[in-house]
């Protein structure tokens, strides 16, 4: 069962309660380069990115929201740090949200200030507690980094915010660690009903930070945990949404795009069964519509996994059955396997 949380609203977006958990990233681009950052946001879009946040690193780049904001159509988040002048100008520039940690933006007036003009404008806040930035009495409070610190230091920031009656909140709570981010935001669920987003920070390498965050990420969600997500990658931040809808669809809370299962391949399998799958993979990554295709390699489990899929190839020695619907209808060599299947994934998407 879902965790029950209170529903805020980020742009047209509404997230916690009963809505869809949602998918976002963050540019890597220089945010004061507004061509650029706008062509990436444009390709996380396309690839079913929800929210986006941005780096405001300066005035220019706060200036460079207001650009960027009217060439997209995805809620625009404001990332700052330390300087509370830069969550007021990125505000005026129409950012959707603000991810900023309260006691980290100067005295207690100038966080008034901001969350003022937060509530002016109805725009909520992100609390994002990284294990990596503690504060330092904390840790020597705790001795050391625990689930514990970082739970004590997002709810010192709740503290301010709620202080001043402002509600309209997000936490996340994010290690590098699975386990520890795992018991954070186990702990943390039970204390808050704000929403809670979900992310493994530093996982690593497109592949080594997709196997630490679908771990991290599975765990939580299965035990209904986490109203948002980011997929945190050293790679292009389309792989992240891509993996971010890949870890939701397997746990059956959301279906966007093209599943794709595919046998590990033995030595029954007398086609290049590898090859034409990640062929098949790499085409297929860009559809939007929900289908199941398989990909196998013999006649054991091949026909039967292949018929209960939308559409699939069940391999031969050099040849392949093409099912649709349930049904065989055509034998195709494996030289046309590729270029076949997609033809007619293409015609049941037009259909």
């Amino acid at each position: 069962m879902r965790r029950k949380s209170r529903t805020i609203k980020i742009g047209d977006i509404l997230i916690g309660g009963n809505n869809p958990i949602v998918v976002q990233s963050m540019t890597n681009t220089d945010t004061r380069d507004v061509d650029r950052t706008v062509r990436q946001i444009k390709a996380l879009e396309r690839a079913g990115c929800e929210l986006v946040r941005v780096a405001v690193v300066d005035e220019e780049a706060a200036a460079a929201v207001k650009k960027i904001k009217s060439r997209i159509s995805i809620p625009l988040v404001a990332d700052i740090h330390f300087n509370y002048k830069l969550a007021l100008a990125s505000i005026e520039a129409g950012a959707d949200a603000l991810r900023i940690n309260p006691g980290n933006i100067g005295s207690m007036k100038k966080v008034k200030e901001v969350v003022k003009a937060c509530k002016d404008r109805k725009i909520p806040i992100r609390i994002g507690v990284n294990a990596g930035s503690l504060e330092k009495d904390l840790l020597k409070k705790h001795e050391g980094i625990t689930p514990s610190v970082m739970v004590e230091s997002a709810m010192n920031h709740v503290k301010i915010l709620e202080d001043m009656d402002f509600h309209d909140i997000k936490i996340s709570l994010k290690a590098s660690s699975v386990d520890l981010t795992v018991q954070a935001y186990r702990m943390i669920a039970d204390m808050v009903d704000y929403p809670l987003h979900l992310g493994i920070t530093e996982a690593g390498t497109k592949d080594r930070g997709l196997i630490k965050s679908a771990v991290g990420l599975g765990v939580l969600l299965y035990q209904g945990i986490g109203d948002t997500i980011r997929v945190s990658l050293t790679s292009d931040p389309v792989d992240e949404v891509w993996a971010a809808y890949e870890i939701l669809r397997s746990l059956n809370l959301r279906n966007r795009g093209v599943e794709l299962i595919s046998c590990p391949t033995c030595g029954r399998c007398e086609i290049d069964l590898i090859n034409i799958a990640e062929q098949i993979d790499k085409k297929l990554r860009n559809v939007d519509k929900p289908l199941k295709v398989a990909v196998m390699g013999c006649v054991v489990n091949g026909p039967g996994e292949a018929k209960e899929a939308d559409i699939g190839i069940a391999g031969g020695k050099g040849w392949g059955l093409l099912f649709k619907n349930g049904e065989s209808i055509k034998k195709i060599r494996e030289d046309e396997m590729v270029e076949e299947l997609i033809l007619e994934v293409m015609k049941m998407i037009k259909d």
